[in-house]
Order: structure tokens, then C-alpha cells, then sequence
């Protein structure tokens, strides 16, 4: 008898209409496939295998290509244009017979028959700009693309090749084995774009009032697609938005300039002591052992005595990388130039700053400080930086290759500029020497997963923000106190989230073909690893689970599988509703409170209780009775407000099942019985995050897991027994979930004034 007492107490919060219900039999349904959004990725997901396990992490069997580049390149600063040769030795590490290779042309995409102004759609605007109106109208397309002036093996002899827009397949003399090198051979030239008035990732800067250009350059060179075990040659068109897959390689390169140029770019400057003078040589020497303020290796005075000269001699800079995926360098001679020393685990990277006047006093400001912070964010975050240096080009773009990145923010001509544009400066820059991480190092594949770079990088570039507000105050404008992040929080994303589902893709979309593609691939995947981090696992199980998939997969070219494996295999998180519900659908939060009834405590029998104390054959004086407001019998029952553990029937439970000891430990006497209903309009699954307040002021908060949702994704109740009065309740109180609707997160429910009733508030005096 003393079991069932127990039993009743919890059965009869359900009314006795619920055993009517059960005798009536349902009608038959149809069956159904499995649409629990807690069904595991199977489908999804590809097969485990040698090449990639379960895990996330690589397998035995698991293999990359290599292609080493030695090239030499000259800059004819006169005429803009770029002439180089290379010689590409490629080594065949799959299992596989390859009976050509695949090279990248990524220019032709500006070529003069380029197609890719024809995928776009255009119009007529009522009201343009001159210069948009030239180029839309009047100008003729320019011829921007590759010219290949041949292609050999290294005994001269030609060889077979075939290009198709951006893609140029190269003929093997013999199908190479596993095992195999290949060298080759490629002349080539092109026309450099002036990516201001023109666009691009790369190209020239001109300022007329000295007739100077500040070249930053990438994408230069004809360059290895990537053949791997996923889908054997990446070898989809360049369009211009989706970037690049590229294998990794060791780069000797040489890039001759006018003699007053200066230069950098990716890898070790093998002849500094020849191309600097002795003063930069000194200067260089003291910025290898300041971690504290940047050392100025060219300064103003110099960079604006030496953009009104024009030499006609020229300079060899000499460059050399190892493991790399890519190059890149600036030069000019319009150049200020800074570093400094920053500590990265047992050894000093330099952080370096590119810029021209333009760019001051912003840039010498903040830029290398800005790079060094970086650094140390993200080694903190994924792996200790490997490479010796990191260098950040002042540019009105932003864009990054391994060690160096091209980035925008300039004060206006009197040096003056706004909080915007000094933390859109910084932004840029931590977010682009970020990408030295993802996708320079940890090598996804862009030209598909736009989200494994830019969206991880984001996300990253959050925390570093935000060390770098922690780090230096002196960069914040009165009044804040932390770094102003534009993405990242869950709340700067809502709007996107809720917005028209005609123009929204999930993440898990080839880049090209998004909509919105900076909140898709950038916003979106930021923010929903920032939920991970914040709300669903903790920084501790996230931050170690996010370390272990960089230091897998660095050097190394992961899937979007073997990252969401790689983060549930570390943390021992069931994360596939997540993946599924945020990555591969456009669903959204919106969780609310549907209703909340209150219920007093009794043990006098009223006619539901007596009707299931007859049909289980017990007496209904020894029952609970929770009674509903509004319902017979509760005013008598609210009036008393007895405690449940002073029930006489409890009281007498609790005496014969309960030592002494284990009755103390008991909660507080509740007295106050709630049935909390959420629903979840939108389709995302999410964390119950809840905050109760009571009516002696205190507030409760308990986040219920996102499973709490696994048998009903509508609804769910939830029972609450307190010694005090609830007074309000609340959903996601700190908007963590980016609960795209919050008028139906309180109860009661927040009235909220209308704009009209402000203003007439406002002015009603």
C-alpha cells in the first residue's frame, strides 16, 4: 500500500478524463519514416573508411598529394603586368594511376571571354554612380587572364594540355603510380587587374597624385588542384565567389621589382642582408626582441621620400616556403613598414604590418598589435602558430594567403576616423591572419565548404575579439567594455534566421549557389558554434573537443564529416540534432511559454480520485490531490496552503520509508505546484533554458537539454513544486538560442508599448 500511496502522488497530476480517453481504441494511423530530429546523421553522413574513420579523425590509409613550385616572377610596374615561370614537381601519394593532372587558372575567370559575368543577374537602376555606369555600359571587358605561353616537361618537349575556362588539363607522357614525382613546366603572363575599380582578390592600388601602385598579389600563378579520396580531382569551375582547394608543397620563388620597391610575401626572405639596407637591417634586429611595441623598419619620412622616386634598376627578392598551400606577396614602394616579436610557445613569430600613408595614424596604431593578438588567440584556441611570421597588408579589400593577408580600413584624408572604421580595420585583420589557421593550415576545401573556413574562422575570430578588448583597453572608445563583435553572439543573427525562407539556404550548400552568402557562410556557422561553446556543451568540452579537430586534421584536408565527428568523438556530445537542425536545414528557434497552470495540494478525495481510488481498490483518504486553479476545491485547498511533506498521508510515507537523516536532506516544503507548458514554434531544437522568479525575489535559472524535446518536438510540460510563489517565468533570458520571436518568452506575457504609444508618452506634457 505504501507503493501505490508513491504511485498516486505523481499519477494523479494527469486527470481521470485521460483513463477515459485510453478505453476509447485510437483509429488506425499509417506508418512513417523516422523524422525524430534527434535521428542520428547516418544518412548524411558518408561511410567510414581507411582514408577517414568514424571518429572524425584520419585513417591508416589516409593520403595527400604534394606540389612543390619553383618559380621566378617579375613585375613590369610600367605596363602592370606579371611574367613568370615555374616548374611543378608533383608527387602521386594516392593509391591511384593518374593519367593527367588538373591546374588551377584562376585569372581566367577576368579573362576577356570570361563567363562569368553571364551567371548573374542584371538590371537597370533608376539612379547609378559615373564609374558604375562606364563599367556596366560603356567599357569593354578587359583581358585579365592567363596567357600560357607553354607548357613542357623539364626536357623542353611540349606537352599536351587542354584548358577549359579556369581549369587546365595537363597530358602525362605515362600514367603516374602511386609513388611517382612529376615535373613540369609552365611560361606564362597576364595583364594585372586593378582590383579597386575593377574587383578581385589580388592586383593594384593606383594612386595618381604620385603615380605609384601598391601591388598585392595572389592567384598569379597556375597552381595544383587538389586529388583526393572524397572525390578524386577538385576541379570545379572558379566563378569568383567560392575560393580555393589547394594540396600543400614546399615554394622556392623569385620575384624581381623595380630596385625601390619593397617586398613580402609568404616564407623566408633567404637574401634580407641583400635586398635591406644596413639601417632596416638594424631596425629588424631590434624588432626581433621587442614584444611590446612595433619597431619601425621603414618609417613615414622614408616611405614618402621614396614613392616620388622611379627607379629604373631592379631587385631581386628571394622567397622560400615548406609546407604551404599556397603564395602570396606585396610590394611597392609607397611602403611603411613595422614588427614585432610575439611569443608563441617556446618560440618568438614576428608580426609584421605593410601600409602607405594613407593608412596612418590607424595602422601604425593598431595593425601589428592586432596580428600579434591574433597569434596568440587562435594558438590558444586550435595549435601553437607554426610559421615564423604573419604579415598584414594595408588594401581595400580583405583577403588571406599562408602568412600574409590583405586588409581594409583607412581614416579619411586629415587622419581622422570613426569607431567603425577602426574596429572594422581590426576585425579584418584578426579575422584574415585568422585564416593562416583555417583554411591555410587545417586545409578544407573552399571552392565546396565555404563554411569550414569562413565560418570556423569566425568563430574564432569572436574569442580573439574579445581578448583583444581584454588585451588592450586603450583600443576601446568610452563606455564599452569589451570588444564591439558584429558576429558571433546569437543575438545578431535573429534577424537572418527569421527572414524570408525564399531567400535562405542551409549551410551545408555549395558557397556559389547561397543566398546571403556573408550570413550563411560567415554569421551563421560562427554563431551556431558560439551556441556549442556557450550554451550546449561549455567552453571546456567545446574548447578541447575544437582543439582536438585542429590538431588532427592540420596539414591535413578534413571533410565537413570529420569535423562534426571529430567534435562528438572529443566531448562525448550526441550532437547530431544540432549538425542537422543548424547545418543542413533552414530551420529556426522560437521557443515560448504556451501556458502555466497552478495547482494546490490536498488529501481531501475529490470525485476523479475517488473514481481511480475504485478502480485500483484504495482508500481515497490515503491519496494526493493536486487541485488546478479554477477548478472545485481549490480555494479551500489554496486557503490552507498546507506544505506536501505536512499532509498527513506524505508525513506518514516519509516516517516509514525515510531514515532521519534522509528526510532533512529533503528540498524545502513546497507548497506552490506549477505545470509549465513550453511549446517550440520554430522547427530548431534547442536548449529549454528557463528562468524562474519567485516571489521573494530570488530567480532560479535551469537550462533542460536540448532532448528534452526527443518525444514531442511541439511541446513539453514541466512540473515545478517550490516553497515560494512564482511570479514570472522566462525563456532564454540572455538570448543565447537566437529565438527569432521573444513575445511569447514571459509569463505573464510582457505587454510591450508600441512605437505610437512612446511617442505619445513622450510628448503627452
Amino acid at each position: 500500500m505504501k507503493i501505490l500511496k508513491y504511485f498516486f502522488c505523481a499519477f494523479l497530476f494527469v486527470s481521470a478524463s485521460t483513463f477515459a480517453q485510453n478505453e476509447t481504441k485510437p483509429e488506425r494511423q499509417p506508418g512513417h519514416t523516422n523524422q525524430n530530429k534527434f535521428k542520428q546523421l547516418y544518412d548524411e553522413f558518408a561511410t567510414p573508411n581507411m582514408f577517414r574513420t568514424g571518429s572524425g579523425a584520419p585513417g591508416p590509409a589516409y593520403y595527400q598529394q604534394q606540389a612543390d613550385y619553383k618559380m621566378d616572377i617579375e613585375i613590369d610596374d610600367v605596363n602592370a603586368k606579371l611574367y613568370g615561370n615555374e616548374t611543378i614537381t608533383y608527387t602521386n601519394n594516392s593509391p591511384d594511376a593518374l593519367k593527367y593532372l588538373w591546374v588551377q587558372l584562376d585569372q581566367n575567370m577576368r579573362a576577356e571571354d570570361s563567363k562569368t559575368p553571364l551567371i548573374n543577374s542584371s538590371g537597370i537602376r533608376p539612379v547609378t554612380t559615373s564609374d558604375r555606369a562606364v563599367s556596366s555600359y560603356l567599357q569593354e571587358p578587359l583581358d585579365r587572364g592567363f596567357n600560357i605561353e607553354h607548357v613542357k616537361d623539364v626536357n623542353g618537349k611540349n606537352l599536351p594540355h587542354m584548358i577549359n575556362r579556369t581549369m587546365m588539363r595537363v597530358e602525362l607522357p605515362k600514367a603516374m603510380k602511386t609513388g611517382d614525382k612529376f615535373s613540369f613546366k609552365i611560361k606564362w603572363n597576364y595583364n594585372i587587374n586593378n582590383h579597386v575599380t575593377e574587383g578581385g582578390r589580388s592586383g593594384y592600388e593606383y594612386f595618381a597624385e604620385n603615380d605609384n601602385k601598391i601591388y598585392v598579389m595572389a592567384q598569379f600563378y597556375p597552381r595544383m588542384a587538389v586529388y583526393n579520396d572524397v572525390e578524386g580531382w577538385q576541379n570545379s569551375q572558379f566563378w569568383g565567389r567560392d575560393e580555393f582547394a589547394l594540396p600543400f608543397g614546399d615554394f622556392d620563388v623569385n620575384i624581381t621589382v623595380p630596385a625601390d620597391h619593397l617586398l613580402d610575401g609568404t616564407g623566408f626572405l633567404i637574401n634580407r642582408e641583400e635586398v635591406f639596407t644596413k639601417e632596416m637591417m638594424k631596425r629588424y634586429n631590434k624588432a626581433k626582441k621587442s614584444y611590446d611595441e612595433p619597431v619601425m623598419i621603414v618609417t613615414q619620412a622614408e616611405a614618402e621620400k621614396a614613392e616620388k622616386s622611379k627607379s629604373t634598376k631592379k631587385k631581386t627578392w628571394k622567397l622560400s616556403a615548406q609546407m604551404v598551400r599556397d603564395f602570396g606577396f606585396a610590394t611597392s614602394r609607397k611602403f611603411l613598414w613595422d614588427m614585432m616579436a610575439v611569443k608563441i610557445g617556446d618560440k618568438d613569430v614576428m608580426a609584421v604590418s605593410m601600409y602607405s600613408k594613407e593608412g596612418n595614424p590607424l595602422w601604425e596604431q593598431w595593425s601589428t598589435k592586432a596580428v600579434a593578438s591574433t597569434l596568440k588567440s587562435y594558438s590558444r584556441m586550435t595549435f601553437d602558430y607554426p610559421y615564423h611570421k604573419a604579415i598584414s597588408v594595408h588594401a581595400p579589400m580583405g583577403m588571406e594567403y599562408p602568412m600574409i593577408c590583405y586588409n581594409f580600413g583607412r581614416p579619411d584624408k586629415d587622419g581622422n576616423y570613426s569607431d567603425r572604421i577602426k574596429f572594422g580595420m581590426i576585425g579584418v585583420i584578426i579575422h584574415e591572419v585568422g585564416h593562416n589557421f583555417f583554411p591555410m593550415i587545417v586545409n578544407s576545401d573552399e571552392r565546396q565548404w565555404t563554411w569550414m573556413d569562413e565560418g570556423l574562422n569566425t568563430f574564432v575570430q569572436y574569442v580573439a575579439e574579445q581578448d583583444f578588448g581584454e588585451w588592450y583597453p586603450a583600443a576601446l572608445s568610452e563606455g564599452q567594455d569589451k570588444y564591439p563583435s558584429r558576429r558571433g553572439p546569437a543575438k545578431n543573427i535573429v534577424r537572418y534566421m527569421g527572414g524570408n525562407q525564399d531567400f535562405i539556404a542551409p549551410i551545408m550548400t555549395k558557397g556559389l549557389n547561397t543566398y546571403q552568402f556573408g550570413s550563411n557562410a560567415y554569421s551563421k556557422p560562427a554563431t551556431g558554434l558560439n551556441i556549442l561553446r556557450e550554451t550546449v556543451m561549455g567552453r571546456e568540452l567545446f574548447d578541447y573537443a575544437f582543439k582536438e579537430y585542429a590538431n588532427r586534421w592540420k596539414f591535413k584536408h578534413p571533410t565537413p564529416e570529420d569535423f562534426f565527428r571529430t567534435m562528438e568523438d572529443a566531448s562525448a556530445f550526441d550532437l547530431d540534432w544540432f549538425w542537422r537542425g543548424w547545418f543542413y536545414t533552414t530551420d529556426y528557434t522560437d521557443i515560448g511559454v504556451k501556458d502555466v497552470k497552478k495547482f494546490a495540494v490536498t488529501n481531501n478525495p475529490n470525485e476523479d480520485g475517488k473514481k481511480i481510488a475504485e478502480r485500483y481498490n484504495v482508500d481515497p483518504n490515503s491519496l494526493v490531490y493536486f487541485i488546478e486553479e479554477g477548478t472545485e476545491g481549490y480555494d479551500e485547498a489554496a486557503k490552507n496552503n498546507t506544505p506536501i511533506n505536512d499532509l498527513p498521508t506524505v508525513k506518514e510515507y516519509m516516517m516509514d520509508n525515510f531514515t532521519a537523516d534522509e528526510q532533512k536532506s529533503m528540498k524545502k516544503a513546497p507548497k506552490y505546484f506549477y505545470e509549465v507548458t513550453f511549446d517550440k514554434p520554430g522547427g530548431l531544437v534547442m536548449p529549454l533554458i528557463v528562468e524562474y522568479t519567485y516571489a521573494d525575489g530570488t530567480n532560479e535559472r535551469i537550462t533542460y537539454p536540448a532532448q528534452v524535446w526527443r518525444l514531442n518536438d511541439n511541446e513539453v510540460s514541466k512540473a515545478i513544486a517550490s516553497d515560494q510563489e512564482i511570479v514570472s517565468i522566462m525563456v532564454d533570458p540572455d538570448l543565447e538560442t537566437a529565438d527569432v520571436d521573444t513575445s511569447n518568452n514571459s509569463w505573464p506575457k510582457e505587454v510591450k508599448e508600441s512605437d505610437f504609444d512612446k511617442f505619445k508618452n513622450k510628448t503627452k506634457n
